[in-house]
C-alpha cells in the first residue's frame, strides 16, 4: 500500500475558500500601512543565528528552545526565522538605510518559524504581518501613531471587541535595579513557582510577570510594580505617549504585568486582545527597541518601535465573529455550443479577463443544461451563451444565474452591463 503523505506536525495547508479571507486581510493591512507611509521589506527566511541570539536573547525561550536551527556546508549556523524585527534591523543597518532622511517606515507579512507545542491557532509554522519605524526619534507621538496605525487596521477588517493594554518597561538606567528588586522578591516565593518561573529568576526575571500559570497568578499580582521604579525620563515618556493616545480617541488599559518576551524591548510596551480565544487572547504586541540596531552592529542613537500580529490567531478571532467563509463568487461563466463557437468564446474570454472579471469556460465542447449546472456549482454570477445564432448576430446572451432572467446584448453593451 503506497503511503499517504501529510502536512508536517505544526504546519497546515490553507485552502480556498479561506485562503480568500487571507488575502482581504492582507490586502487591507497593505492598504492601512501605506496610508501611514510604510513600505514593505521582504525578508530571507533564514538568518545567521546570531542575529537572533544576539537580539531576541540567548536565555529566551525562543533562543533555547524553539529556533529550527541547521549547519551550513562551511560550519556557520543559521536558523529559520522564528520572528522578524532582529531581520528587519539587519537588513536595515546592512543597507544603510539609516542614512535617510526621518523616520524608515518598514513592513513585512509573512511565516515565521518556532518549534512550540502546536495547539488552536498556534502552528510551528506561523503568519505574522508587523511593521517597525526606524530613525533618530523617540517621540512619543511616534509610539501613539504605531499603535495607532495596528488598531486602525483591526477595525478596518471588522473585528469587534479588541482591547488594548498598556505598560513601559523602563530603560538601561531604572530597568536594571528594579529586576535586582524583583529577582529579590522572586526568591522569597521560589518555592510556590513553577518550574519554567524558577529557571527565569536567574535568565530573565521579568519573564516570570508573563507567566500564564494559574497557581502561579496571586503570587505575581502582589509582586512590586515596574511602574514605580521607573526614572524620570521613563515616566515623562509614558505619560506622554498616554497622552498622545487620549489625543487620537484611542482607549487603553495600563497592564504594569504587561512585558515583552524578547530581550531587546524598552520603555513602550503594548498588546492587544481578542475575544474568543480563551485565555491566550493576544492577537498583536509591540513596544520601543531603542538599543538594537546598536547592538547589531549599526550606527548608535537610532530608535525604533514597531508590532507584529499573529496573523492565524487574528483570522480565528475574526472568523469567531463572522459568518462561515464563503467561497469569492464566479463572475462569468462562457458556454460555448459546438466548434465553431469556441475560438469566438476563447477571445470573449480574454477581453473579460483584460478588464479583471474572473471568468471561466469548458475546455471542451458541453451540452448548454450541463454548463448552466456547472457554472451554478462554480457560484458563477452570470453565465454567458456562445451559440451559433449569437455568433450570426454579433451578439451573447448574458443569463443572470439567480434569476433566470436573459438578454441579448453586443459585446460593448455586455462589458458595460458587467461593469455595472
Amino acid at each position: 500500500m503506497k503511503r499517504r503523505f501529510q502536512a508536517v506536525k505544526g504546519t497546515r495547508d490553507i485552502l480556498p475558500p479561506e485562503s480568500a479571507l487571507w488575502n482581504r486581510v492582507e490586502q487591507t493591512a497593505r492598504e492601512v500601512l501605506a496610508a501611514y507611509n510604510y513600505h514593505e521589506i521582504r525578508l530571507p527566511l533564514f538568518e545567521e543565528t546570531e542575529v537572533f541570539a544576539r537580539s531576541v536573547g540567548v536565555d529566551t525561550d525562543i533562543v533555547s528552545k524553539e529556533m529550527y536551527t541547521f549547519a551550513e556546508r562551511d560550519g556557520t549556523s543559521l536558523s529559520l526565522r522564528p520572528e522578524a524585527t532582529a531581520s528587519v534591523v539587519r537588513a536595515y543597518i546592512e543597507h544603510g538605510l539609516f542614512q535617510q532622511p526621518g523616520l524608515t517606515k518598514l513592513y513585512y507579512i509573512g511565516p515565521m518559524f518556532r518549534r512550540e507545542r502546536p495547539q488552536k491557532g498556534r502552528y510551528r509554522q506561523f503568519y505574522q504581518i508587523g511593521a517597525e519605524a526606524l530613525g533618530p526619534s523617540d517621540h512619543p507621538a511616534i509610539d501613539a501613531e504605531v499603535i495607532e496605525m495596528v488598531l486602525v487596521f483591526i477595525e478596518r477588517c471588522g473585528l469587534k471587541g479588541a482591547a488594548l493594554y498598556l505598560n513601559s518597561i523602563g530603560c538601561g538606567t531604572c530597568r536594571p535595579t528594579y529586576v535586582e528588586l524583583l529577582r529579590r522578591e522572586l526568591k522569597k516565593v521560589e518555592s510556590r513557582l513553577g518550574p519554567d518561573s524558577q529557571r527565569r529568576i536567574e535568565t530573565n526575571p521579568l519573564r516570570v510577570l508573563d507567566s500564564k500559570v494559574e497557581g502561579e497568578q496571586p503570587i505575581i499580582t502582589k509582586l512590586p510594580s515596574i511602574l514605580d521604579h521607573l526614572c524620570a525620563a521613563c515616566r515623562e515618556h509614558f505619560e506622554h505617549v498616554q497622552r498622545a493616545l487620549k489625543d487620537r480617541g484611542i482607549t487603553y488599559q495600563i497592564n504594569p504585568r504587561l512585558v515583552r518576551g524578547l530581550d531587546y524591548y524598552m520603555r513602550t510596551t503594548f498588546e492587544i486582545t481578542a475575544p474568543g480565544l480563551g485565555a491566550q487572547d493576544a492577537i498583536c504586541g509591540g513596544g520601543r527597541y531603542d538599543g538594537l540596531v546598536e547592538l547589531l552592529g549599526g550606527p548608535a542613537g537610532v530608535k525604533g518601535i514597531g508590532w507584529a500580529l499573529g496573523t492565524d490567531r487574528f483570522l480565528l478571532a475574526l472568523s469567531s465573529q463572522q459568518s462561515a467563509v464563503s467561497a469569492e463568487a464566479l463572475d462569468v461563466y462562457v458556454a460555448w455550443l459546438g466548434e465553431p463557437t469556441r475560438r469566438e468564446a476563447l477571445r470573449l474570454a480574454r477581453r473579460l479577463r483584460e478588464k479583471n472579471l474572473s471568468v471561466e469556460m469548458a475546455y471542451e465542447d458541453t451540452k448548454l443544461r450541463k454548463s448552466l449546472e456547472l457554472a451554478n456549482k462554480l457560484s458563477a454570477r452570470y453565465t454567458i451563451i456562445v451559440g451559433e445564432d449569437e455568433l450570426k448576430q454579433g451578439k451573447f446572451t448574458l443569463r443572470e444565474m439567480s434569476s433566470g432572467q436573459q438578454q441579448l446584448l453586443t459585446e460593448s453593451e455586455l462589458r458595460e452591463w458587467l461593469k455595472r
